[in-house]
């Protein structure tokens, strides 16, 4: 696929907003990208530091300590036992990032031309761009019944979802696979926000896993489910991720990585270990982030603004009724072309010093919404809640 068919950077749409948030008196609150900006925990700095001397190529596959580690953190984080969901110790393998095994695992999966990929109507761009650049055809659907004929050969599910946070359970999830099954496709679900649940009853049970023997029937055949560390770690900057579930798929990325060279470096699969044995470290940023997201949440609805979805991940996912009413009324979005109502909130934002992201970088079905991210510092988290509700 040429570059050229690939739609403009989302994120580059958003200058003429942060310009406008910059001229605020103070500071911006930049509150649009879910980078982490709190310290990588001591552990896995230190596992790091100690694994820094590695001079030699190291497995495409992960150590098999990192392996054993991935199983056992989902048996403890994630309440599902690898021996009953069929999830091997050779079915788990390392990758350079999320976003990486998101845009190349169309491609790594044989997903080609004429292939259709099933995302949800509101979702992480990337998912329409790695089945684009497999040269497939994208379907925006919440629900298999929304599916007419032909073929879909990759469904990507994502829960808790970016951006709208919403959690699916585990009837919804069973649904999905025994339909891709009976179809004969791949299910792909990426789990990256599933330690961080704010409401319940996912306080009490846990975000659900695709690899749950309750979803699967205990055979993980046409599954994968995708990890990242890099938000419940704060490990951005690691570029560590991990895919895991079906023995066989897993086994032919594994072979296409070895021939590509995508090796995770030795001393960031030792940090990963330290990170996944770890859960203390887990629980306190959660706390961190409970913090931020109460303060943001409480200042967002003294301000009029209704938060949906949202039970879980980084993200509140907000839409202001009368706000949206006012769209286009000479403000900056008319000027500068943008006509989807997203950006009229987008720029209420940015006038009060606040950078948040529009709702529409995520499908048209976001249009009516904005992302609000609490990875900021404290510091920015509470100038932003100061702007929003000053009373």
């Amino acid at each position: 696929m040429h570059i050229d068919s690939l739609p403009e950077f989302p994120w580059d749409t958003l200058t003429p907003y942060v310009s406008l948030a910059k001229s605020h008196v103070d500071s911006v609150s930049d509150l649009s990208v879910g980078t982490p900006v709190d310290p990588t925990p001591d552990v896995v700095q230190t596992a790091l530091k100690v694994a820094a001397n590695s001079p030699g190529y190291p497995p495409t596959q992960g150590t098999s300590a990192l392996r054993e580690a991935a199983l056992g953190w989902l048996l403890r984080s994630r309440g599902v036992d690898p021996a009953e969901a069929g999830v091997v110790e050779h079915a788990v393998l390392p990758a350079l990032g999320l976003k990486e095994l998101v845009g190349l695992l169309p491609s790594m999966l044989g997903i080609g031309k004429d292939d259709v990929v099933m995302h949800p109507r509101i979702a992480y761009p990337t998912y329409d761009v790695g089945a684009k650049l497999a040269g497939a055809r994208t379907l925006a659907a919440d629900a298999t019944t929304a599916v007419g004929p032909g073929t879909v050969k990759l469904v990507w599910l994502n829960s808790p979802s970016n951006p709208t946070g919403k959690v699916l359970g585990i009837d919804h999830l069973a649904k999905v696979v025994d339909w891709a099954r009976s179809r004969g496709a791949i299910v792909l679900s990426d789990e990256c926000y599933a330690e961080l649940p704010w409401e319940e009853p996912w306080l009490s049970s846990g975000v659900p896993s695709v690899l749950d023997p309750r979803v699967t029937g205990g055979d993980p055949q046409g599954v994968v489910a995708l990890h990242s560390l890099s938000k419940r770690s704060n490990m951005a900057g690691y570029r560590a991720a991990f895919a895991m579930g079906d023995q066989k798929l897993i086994a032919q990325l594994l072979e296409l990585r070895k021939h590509m060279g995508m090796m995770v470096p030795a001393p960031v699969q030792a940090a990963m270990v330290a990170a996944l044995d770890d859960d203390g470290h887990v629980v306190q940023q959660r706390k961190v982030y409970c913090r931020r997201r109460k303060l943001l949440r409480s200042a967002l609805e003294s301000a009029g603004f209704r938060i949906d979805d949202s039970e879980a991940g980084l993200y509140l996912w907000a839409t202001h009724e009368e706000l949206l009413a006012e769209a286009g009324n000479g403000d900056l979005s008319a000027d500068i072309g943008r006509e989807v109502p997203t950006w009229h909130l987008v720029e209420w934002f940015a006038r009060r010093g606040v950078v948040v992201a529009p709702g529409s970088f995520y499908g048209l079905h976001g249009a009516q919404h904005v992302r609000i991210s609490l990875t900021a510092s404290d510091g920015a988290i509470d100038r932003a809640v100061s702007r929003i509700h000053p009373g």
